[in-house]
């Protein structure tokens, strides 16, 4: 299928007014080299997640999240964890990022938890694992390559039925595939290029003084965010091979 007629659909958990809903889609679709109207979005917290919605779309994504946490009860990131536990049974084809991996993780029966001191936030060094060098979307990436992180829960434990497929210094299970399907998440984000992350360091920066402290918060916007080429590339690279004919 021509990559001009693909449908997407980008769940999201997002609270209205916030203004990454709408970057996010359209960072999404530039990285996939689409037009931003070919992607359609839902929330996960408040709309209806079911089968029904193989039928709607081509393929599916899973952003980040601006409040929640898969760690805290929360009644629609429960249902959504049920949801991608059925696209990982399903085989359909999905790519998760950030708080998207980590609700396939445990819908998947793995384990997150929160590891403040471990928190990765900024664009950070990563490596393939052997999984990942023979994997055909992330050999890609090469042995060693940059993305941007923005995380303070770890998948701790991963899921039976999963690759790990990429590794940090801080954060040994960095990004998966369900065996022989067409099902990746990452806990970096592809959809972002270092300016993108640096933005949206800045429009959660209140959020991030309290948690690392204002000068530190200040420090890392001014140093802790580069380029990321290979990473950014990856969903381009994961299209070409889901959908190539």
């Amino acid at each position: 299928m021509p990559r001009r007629d693909l449908r997407f659909l980008l769940l999201q958990a997002r609270n209205p007014g916030d203004r990454v809903r709408e970057e996010e889609r359209r960072q999404f679709a530039a990285r996939m080299k689409v037009d931003p109207r070919q992607v359609q979005t839902r929330c996960l917290l408040t709309e209806t997640l079911d089968a029904s919605i193989f039928d709607q779309t081509d393929m599916l994504l899973v952003g980040g999240s601006g409040e929640y946490s898969v760690t805290e009860p929360h009644p629609g990131v429960e249902r959504a964890k049920v949801f991608l536990a059925l696209v990982a049974q399903q085989g359909f084809p999905t790519f998760a990022s950030c708080f998207g991996f980590q609700l396939l993780v445990e819908g998947m029966g793995g384990k997150v938890e929160p590891k403040k001191e471990s928190a990765e936030v900024g664009t950070y060094h990563l490596e393939l694992t052997e999984h990942g060098q023979a994997d055909p979307v992330f050999s890609s990436l090469g042995p060693r390559f940059t993305a941007q992180l923005g995380h303070k829960d770890h998948a701790t434990v991963l899921p039976s039925g999963v690759d790990n497929l990429a590794r940090s210094v801080l954060c040994e299970n960095q990004a998966l595939r369900v065996h022989d399907k067409p099902v990746y998440a990452a806990q970096f984000h592809p959809e972002l290029n270092w300016t993108d992350n640096r933005g949206r360091f800045e429009r959660y920066f209140d959020h991030y003084a309290h948690a690392f402290g204002e000068v530190e918060a200040r420090r890392m916007l001014e140093e802790d965010f580069f380029p990321s080429p290979q990473a950014s590339a990856l969903l381009d690279r994961f299209i070409e091979q889901t959908f190539a004919r």
